[in-house]
C-alpha cells in the first residue's frame, strides 16, 4: 500500500493542476491531477502535502483543509494497485507569480468549470465536487478495472 497526498490549490475560481506528461511509466500519464506525491519516511499527511507542494510548485501553503481520504484501487490483469490518497485544499499560499518548471509535467491554473473537459481519472469528479461543496471530512473508495471506474463508495455507501 502506498500513502500519498493530493492538494487542490485554488485561486480566482481555478485549480493549480499538473498535466502529467514528463515521467515514463506513469500511471497518471497525460492526465491532469492536483499537486502531491508519496509520503517519505516518518512523514504525516500534513508534512507530505507541505513538502510536495513546495517541491512541485515553489508555493508555501499558509493554511489548508484536510478534506478526506480516497482509497484508490486499480485492478489490472496480474496485480492490484492500492493507494491511500490524503486530499487537501487550500486558497491561502505564498510564492512566486510565475510557475516553475516541474519534473512531472506542466503546471497550469485551470478553471474549475473546465476540469471535467480535461483527461483525468473519472473518480476525481466525485471528490472534486465534495471539495467544492466544502463537505465535511469524507472517506471515498474508488475501484477501477484497467483504468475504468467500476465502483465508488462514499462513507460506506455505494454511489
Amino acid at each position: 500500500m502506498i500513502n500519498t497526498t493530493l492538494c487542490y490549490i485554488e485561486k480566482d475560481e481555478k485549480y493549480l493542476m499538473i498535466h502529467r506528461t514528463k515521467k515514463k511509466n506513469d500511471c497518471n500519464h497525460d492526465k491532469w491531477i492536483g499537486i502531491g506525491g508519496k509520503f517519505e519516511v516518518a512523514e504525516s499527511p500534513e508534512d507530505c502535502v507541505l513538502r510536495e507542494v513546495w517541491e512541485e510548485t515553489g508555493l508555501k501553503l499558509n493554511s489548508y483543509k484536510y478534506c478526506g481520504i480516497v482509497t484508490f484501487v486499480d485492478q489490472e490483469e496480474k496485480e492490484t494497485y492500492y493507494e491511500l490518497m490524503h486530499l487537501f485544499w487550500s486558497d491561502d499560499f505564498t510564492g512566486c507569480e510565475k510557475l516553475p518548471e516541474c519534473s512531472e509535467g506542466d503546471l497550469e491554473w485551470v478553471l474549475k468549470s473546465k476540469m471535467n473537459d480535461l483527461p483525468h481519472w473519472k473518480g476525481d469528479e466525485i471528490f472534486l465536487d465534495l471539495i467544492d461543496k466544502k463537505t465535511d471530512f469524507f472517506s471515498l473508495k474508488l475501484v477501477y478495472e484497467k483504468g475504468n471506474l467500476t465502483e465508488a463508495i462514499l462513507n460506506g455507501k455505494k454511489l
